[in-house]
């Protein structure tokens, strides 16, 4: 390839040579043809042209209005509800001060080595300028630039450009006086001192000598000053911390120009060039404020109103009012920092060098894999093998990976929903090393947290929170000869179990029969109209126990939904814009309220959740000192690979998630869990609200008054939630006896072990009790006992029998195992409790059979219907009484 190309190369060479003495021939041809009076009038055509060119650049360089509005230039504030400030949108990390409180030996410094007659000329140092140009002309290269020039390219760097070239030069002298004219000449010191950048996202004299030398610009020493003016000739060539010797040799030219321009004595002179650089370095980080994650959540969204109302978020001092509440925001960042470090440490005894973080571990042989370093290992060309044991080797290295694989993530939203604003935003545990977004960004399985959505369907049907299912095992047919089979983290109590029990203790057994009665696509559709509208729901039966990723903001938006009666509406985070003279821009109503579920059903599903805190897997909230009428749902996903807890009241909705950036990085069986991980800081702030009046204590879920009217009819009907079909009772027919249609894709066919759900009515002095969350006797300060932390012991497999929690193929004839599923490992140090009937439930009664407190029949007689099909029957044994969990919602025979 080479060879054509200096061919080619060597014939065009040669060709130009032959033509050069053509084109010179001919020049001097056309010269000696021109007469005297052309050339002298060519001559004085030059400096006209000049002029001309001049006077064209003075319209395409930046106007006085823009010099003006850049001196003054202001960053966009956000304040709080209650008037704090929490964060502001600059161009970069500066600080302005005046010229008064800014050291003299700064600008003695400044003026000596950059322009000693700045207070003589007027934007040009003519003198200068001859003078440079000469000295280049000899090949000498020297500046000419005045501080006003260098200002206008600091101003104006795209405007003016930093080539070096005559049309560079005339933009920076006309750009030059247009700022004389602008600024007076102190004016001019201060933009310039507080404009120029200095390395380490430091911009400005005020950030330099708290950089460089933690001090104030006020207090910067000669030494210390002549250093900094120093670096302006080039701040990484003289950078004083890379290159000391390099930055003390400028900071002696800089103090030698003082001494010339009778700034500095020769005594003092002779003194301070034989002193070294004594620097106090740190690194100026820029000031995040309190709700990060929140500003950069609404920058884009700001950016773009700027955009379209002709204001720049940079500069125009925009004053923007959000509706976070600043004691609410510090709470949430209290508890998202105390429980991470908690959680941190039993995360790095897991995670320990004599523990999982091994070289020997699969997991943590890929984590290396999938690193930068690896993957640019291998393109250079190194061996696989010897590439992942060289670094599985190098101690430094597998340190830092273990520190960003194990480190422990949190995000917390609160919003009130009367108003749906949002609150609180918090959305890890710290913007500086993980500005990754856990609220609005990330998106995991939200586990337990959406069985309300399936329970709430139910509803929707005319199902009632008294309604009664067997707590056994189930086995829900998928199609293509497989099923389905969700299990809890213990065996089935084989007794007949309410809806709001169900949902009060989490039992996947329960929630998964439901969902096979109400189907997928509803409690989709429920979810969404609720708040879940981002994210994309699959409309598989696994759905129920919350295998679809959603973020945090949806699950709060969709929680407050509920908490708000049914109406849905966005997440308000800003009531108004100002600009810096408090001039009202704009005003932002509140959304209007879309009816997502009726009143009286979303009643019904409150009164079931009431339970999840009173007597369910959310009690622990209690030992916060959260009291009132509170509902919630515990959450915890496959391997405690995410834990969620979320929390409503009528003035007051807030949730939690907790868990790390790789899911395949778990915390143990117990701090894995919501209840244990997500709850402490849910509970925490909400406590917090109460105690300070944001939350009123006596306030309350009220049952609507017009439940069950026509209105709530035809909102319903309006929405697509009802339909003009005959009532038909969707717990008429069990489980077992109702087939799903054939999906005809086994690989969506999911596998389920939710470890949240415990088995219930145990008694005993265990650690988990009935719950199975949250029954240790002191919840917050003193962790579980000294066996923390370990790994959850493995189940035992059994060849011939299929594992609960997984699908397995096989002909819709295949029996449900009768022995039930083995208990989840104990917890280290606790005995295992022996079980019990659950207080207040019915006694046994035939397997299969549907039960309800009404009675309908005879029990387990299927009764023919009028088409000669088949359907089964409510029943109730005699002397059950009738559970009090919940008498709200709105049954199928009583709107039609």
């Amino acid at each position: 390839m080479a060879i054509p190309f200096i061919s080619a190369l060597t014939t065009t060479l040669r060709r130009a040579a032959s033509v050069l003495p053509v084109l010179a021939r001919r020049l001097r041809q056309w010269l000696a043809a021109r007469s005297k009076k052309q050339w002298l009038l060519a001559v004085a055509a030059l400096p006209v042209l000049l002029l001309l060119y001049v006077l064209l650049l003075i319209p395409l360089t930046p106007s006085i209005g823009d010099i003006q509005k850049n001196k003054v230039e202001a960053p966009t504030q956000l304040l709080s509800a209650d008037g704090k400030v929490l964060a502001q949108y600059k161009r970069s990390n500066r600080e302005w001060v005046a010229l008064k409180d800014i050291s003299p030996n700064v600008i003695n410094a400044l003026i000596a080595t950059e322009d000693h007659r700045f207070y003589e000329h007027g934007a040009l140092d003519w003198r200068r300028t001859f003078g440079s140009v000469l000295h280049t002309a000899m090949g000498r290269p020297q500046g000419g630039s005045t501080i006003t020039q260098q200002l206008a390219r600091n101003m104006f760097p795209e405007e003016i450009g930093r080539a070096r070239s005559l049309n560079r030069k005339l933009k920076e002298a006309v750009t030059a006086y247009k700022i004389e004219s602008a600024y007076t000449k102190d004016e001019i010191l201060e933009t310039y001192l507080n404009t120029v950048p200095f390395l380490y996202n430091a911009f400005g004299i005020e950030m330099a000598a708290r950089t460089y030398f933690d001090k104030p610009a006020q207090k910067l020493s000669v030494l210390e000053a002549a250093t900094l003016v120093g670096m302006l000739k080039g701040t990484s060539y003289y950078n004083p911390v890379q290159n000391p010797e390099r930055a003390q040799q400028r900071r002696n030219t800089v103090l030698a120009q003082m001494n010339k321009h009778g700034k500095l004595s020769d005594q003092d002179f002779e003194t301070f060039k034989k002193r070294g650089i004594k620097l106090d370095f740190e690194r100026q980080d820029e000031a995040v404020g309190m709700a990060p994650h929140f500003a950069q959540a609404l920058r884009k969204w700001l950016i773009e109103w700027a955009d379209a109302n002709d204001y720049n978020i940079y500069a125009d001092g925009l004053v923007v009012q959000t509706t976070i509440d600043s004691r609410v925001q510090q709470w949430a960042n209290q508890a998202v920092a105390r429980q991470g470090r908690q959680l941190q440490v039993t995360a790095n005894g897991l995670w320990s060098n004599r523990n999982q973080w091994t070289a020997k571990n699969p997991l943590v042989q890929s984590f290396v894999r999938e690193s930068a370093v690896y993957r640019q290992a291998v393109a250079d060309g190194q061996d696989k093998d010897e590439a992942l044991q060289r670094l599985l080797a190098d101690a430094d290295f597998m340190a830092n990976l273990r520190q960003d694989k194990v480190r422990v993530q949190v995000g917390f939203m609160a919003m009130d929903p009367r108003s749906a604003h949002v609150l609180a935003w918090v959305g890890s545990r710290d913007f500086a090393i993980d500005p990754f977004d856990h609220v609005s960004q990330a998106r995991r399985q939200p586990g337990s947290t959406f069985k309300p959505f399936v329970y709430g369907a139910a509803l929707q049907d005319g199902a009632l929170p008294s309604d009664q299912l067997m707590d056994e095992a189930v086995r829900i047919p998928l199609g293509g000869g497989q099923f389905w089979r969700p299990t809890d983290g213990g065996p089935p109590s084989d007794q007949p179990m309410t809806l709001a029990d169900g949902l009060a203790y989490s039992k996947n057994t329960i929630t998964a029969q439901v969902m096979a009665k109400v189907g997928p696509a509803k409690v989709a559709k429920l979810a969404r109209a609720l708040g879940v509208r981002d994210s994309k729901l699959e409309d598989v039966m696994s759905l129920a126990l919350g295998t679809s990723p959603v973020t945090l903001q949806e699950m709060v938006t969709a929680y407050s939904t509920l908490a708000n009666g049914g109406g849905y509406r966005a997440p308000v985070m800003v009531t108004r814009i100002s600009d810096r003279d408090g001039k009202v821009l704009a005003e932002f109503e509140p959304p209007q309220t879309e009816l997502a579920l009726d009143s009286g059903v979303t009643y019904g599903l409150i009164d079931m959740m009431r339970g999840v805190i009173t007597k369910g897997t959310g009690r622990g909230v209690a030992r916060y000192g959260v009291s009132g009428d509170w509902i919630g749902k515990t959450g915890t996903t496959q391997d405690n690979a995410d834990g969620w807890f979320m929390l409503a009241h009528p003035d007051w909705v807030g949730g939690a998630w907790v868990g790390f950036n790789d899911s395949r990085v778990q915390l143990n069986d117990y701090w894995g869990q919501g209840a244990h991980s997500a709850l402490p800081v849910v509970a925490e702030v909400a406590a917090a609200s109460q105690r300070a009046k944001l939350v009123q204590a006596q306030a309350r879920f009220e049952m609507p008054a017009e439940n069950n009217t026509f209105v709530q009819r035809l909102r319903s009907w309006m929405l697509g939630f009802g339909d003009n079909k005959p009532a038909v009772d969707p717990f008429e027919q069990p489980p077992a006896m109702q087939p799903l249609p054939d999906r005809g894709n086994p690989g969506d066919a999911p596998v389920i072990d939710d470890p949240e759900a415990r088995p219930i009515g145990q008694s005993g002095a265990g650690p988990r009790g009935p719950s199975g969350e949250g029954d240790y006797p002191v919840f917050q300060n003193n962790p579980p006992p000294a066996q923390q932390p370990q790994m959850p012991a493995q189940r035992p497999a059994d060849a011939g029998q299929p594992q609960p929690g997984v699908v397995v193929p096989g002909p819709s004839s295949n029996p449900v195992p009768s022995n039930p599923a083995p208990a989840a490992p104990a917890f280290p140090g606790s005995a295992s409790a022996p079980q019990s009937q659950p207080s207040g439930n019915p006694p046994p009664i035939e397997r299969g059979v549907v039960v309800s407190p009404v009675s309908s029949g005879s029990v387990g007689q299927p009764v023919p219907t009028a088409d000669g099909g088949m359907v089964w029957r409510r029943a109730a044994p005699s002397g059950a009484a009738a559970p009090q969990s919940g008498n709200a919602g709105i049954a199928a025979s009583e709107i039609n």
